[in-house]
């Protein structure tokens, strides 16, 4: 019983999908959560409380008073009493109303009120789903640091194939689980992450820099996070920002003040990963002005940049670990090494442009890593966020005492 003594509160929207409701609550109860249920007004069009209730082992909440029984229910007590609280399915309807904070009935108010994390499934046919105002407001619930469970792909209730079923119940279960059983070893531990590129001024409107989306180091400061590390990420300008909503986040442009942001926080930290794309060089001399167009060419005189993790690299105490990344496109494993020791890792992560599907801008990645002891590690193509796990488990394998 991998829910065992979990409190899950689920909540049910009018959607077609809702008799999956019925699926989805019984085998949460067989995992051992206990489960408690709020269902939306247009929900008991499509499912009876009567059904929920029976498979839940509890009371079906759907309003505030029950005018025969004189009974109030009280929204903040049900927001405080889960451990978790998931809406599967949610419809188009009420997730426009979390997304804007509307509160006219016992699931909305209880969403605004709810301090544990939220996990949200949406339901909806093929060209609802894909309205622009239904993904702003899917973006907008990931923005507060929801859980979006993407709904799924096949036949759809209008007779359409295409992305808008609710997810399966044996997959939303397995969402659940997961999110319980997350590893907390880095509870109370202090992560400085450096993530995307930096901005080098030529000019009021121009600048050098580099492809760098930030995508790895989200994705790195995310899985720290649901991992209980208290994350300080100095990141770039235009880079992907993460998910978790704990996450501190001190926004920089060039590398110069991304120096002086992780440099401010450097002492403080267990953990430090430099993620970013820093650019090597900049401009001697930045033009107060646009320059003008003129002439068949123009030469700009550049300067080297600080090596941020070079220079915080000669300030490591021996209980704080550091990481980094070379992006290589030739003797990769060489000058990898090189880095390792010459900046004071315990590890560094390599990228080769040579495989496609990693690097700048992908959601993919492939990885070569390598250990100040001499061991190295290769993982296959996968999606960031499972690289991000795989280079902490690498982390927590350290020999380093933190």
């Amino acid at each position: 019983m991998l829910l065992k003594g979990k409190k899950v509160l689920l909540g049910v929207t009018g959607s077609i999908a809702a008799y999956k409701s019925a699926i989805l609550t019984r085998l949460l109860v067989k995992e051992g959560a206990e489960v408690q249920i709020i269902m939306s007004t247009s929900a008991l069009d499509f499912i009876t409380p009567l059904t929920l209730a029976t498979l839940s082992k509890g009371p079906v909440h759907h309003q505030f008073h029950d005018p025969k029984s004189g009974v109030w229910t009280n929204h903040v007590d049900l927001g405080l009493w889960a451990d978790l609280f998931l809406i599967a399915p949610i419809s188009a309807n009420t997730l426009g109303k979390f997304a804007n904070g509307i509160c006219d009935n016992l699931l909305t108010a209880t969403y605004l009120s709810a301090r544990c994390p939220v996990m949200v499934a949406p339901a909806m046919d093929l060209d609802m789903y894909q309205h622009p105002s239904v993904k702003a407001n899917l973006k907008k619930l990931k923005d507060f640091g929801n859980i979006i469970l993407e709904a799924e792909t096949g036949e759809l209730a209008s007779g359409l194939s295409g992305q808008g079923r609710l997810m399966e119940p044996e997959h939303i279960l397995e969402y659940v689980i997961s999110h319980f059983s997350k590893s907390q070893e880095f509870k109370g531990k202090k992560v400085l992450i450096t993530s995307g590129p930096t901005q080098e001024a030529i000019d009021p409107v121009r600048f050098i820099s580099n492809h760098s989306s930030g995508k790895m180091g989200s994705a790195l400061a995310d899985t720290f996070a649901d991992q209980g590390a208290q994350v300080h990420l100095v990141l770039g300008k235009g880079a992907i920002k993460p998910d978790h909503a704990s996450i501190k986040i001190y926004p920089v442009t060039s590398a110069e003040e991304m120096y002086q942001a992780s440099s401010n926080i450097h002492h403080q930290m267990d953990i430090c990963v430099f993620a970013a794309a820093v650019a090597d060089y900049a401009p001697k001399n930045v033009s107060a002005e646009k320059i003008k167009k003129e002439g068949d060419g123009m030469t700009i005189e550049l300067v080297k940049n600080i090596d941020i993790a070079y220079t915080l690299g000669k300030l490591k105490s021996p209980f704080q670990i550091h990481v980094g990344f070379a992006l290589e496109t030739e003797n990769e494993e060489f000058y990898a090494k090189s880095k390792l020791e010459k900046k004071n890792f315990d590890l560094i992560v390599l990228n080769s442009m040579r495989d496609a599907g990693a690097g700048f801008q992908h959601d993919t990645n492939k990885v070569r890593i390598f250990t100040e002891e001499g061991k190295s590690f290769e993982s296959e193509l996968l999606p960031k966020n499972q690289i991000a796990e795989l280079i902490i488990k690498e982390i927590k394998n350290l020999p380093v005492k933190i």
